[in-house]
């Protein structure tokens, strides 16, 4: 099985990694054999802890704690709005605005679901180009909400291309063959060494090609 992800960085206390589409961070009920987590541990024969989540599909950077009071650390820093994160997502459509925030409560099928209540959801975007019939935005999400970014565009009128849990197929002029969704940028406090980490990752191959034949 050809390895889902490529270690970024590591040391003694995290690993950060670039993960590929198609897997999920950690099992769901259906208790998959294989997920990024797992295939980590079997690569650094040791257990790992993720500090965050990415959907299956999203491609990017995720940290990996080396032991549960790391990964709580990390975890306090998100908690906290230390940890900086920005996506760039290919959205159907146009925004109104160019620049601007997105702002209002949101709650993810699964919340309904176990009766949940919305919370409050803040994401900036800048919209770095318009294509035809599609536009390539960068988001940073200010708050850290299940699906947050998925269910802000979708009720903007533009959901992510490759969307189909907040919007419908059929809506789509232009489709892509996953959810048009890439973590491209993490930035966060060491939990020992107290220094300041950047990582910024190119867009996948996927998606660059798809830049290339739908201009």
């Amino acid at each position: 099985m050809k390895e889902p992800f490529r270690i970024i960085f590591e040391d003694e206390y995290i690993v950060v990694l670039e993960k590929q589409a198609k897997i999920l961070t950690l099992p769901s009920p259906k208790k998959e054999k294989y997920t990024l987590t797992s295939l980590l541990e079997e690569k650094l024969k040791k257990p790992v802890y993720p500090c965050h989540r990415l959907d299956r599909e999203t491609t990017g950077l995720i940290i990996y704690a080396k032991s549960r009071n790391i990964q709580e650390r990390i975890m306090n820093e998100f908690r906290q709005g230390i940890v900086k994160k920005k996506y760039i997502a290919f959205v159907r459509g146009r925004l109104k605005q160019r620049r601007g925030m997105l702002s209002g409560y949101v709650i993810d099928k699964e919340g309904k679901r176990f009766g949940e209540k919305p919370k409050k959801a803040k994401s900036g975007f800048y919209v770095l180009s318009e294509r035809n019939n599609y536009s390539v935005v960068e988001l940073e999400p200010l708050t850290g909400r299940t699906n947050q970014l998925r269910i802000q565009l979708a009720d903007a009128g533009c959901p992510i291309l490759g969307e189909r849990k907040y919007a419908f197929g059929r809506d789509f002029r232009v489709n892509f063959r996953r959810l048009a969704l890439h973590a491209c940028f993490i930035s966060f406090i060491h939990p020992t060494t107290g220094k300041k980490l950047n990582f910024r990752l190119d867009l996948p191959s996927d998606m660059k090609t798809f830049l290339s034949e739908k201009a």
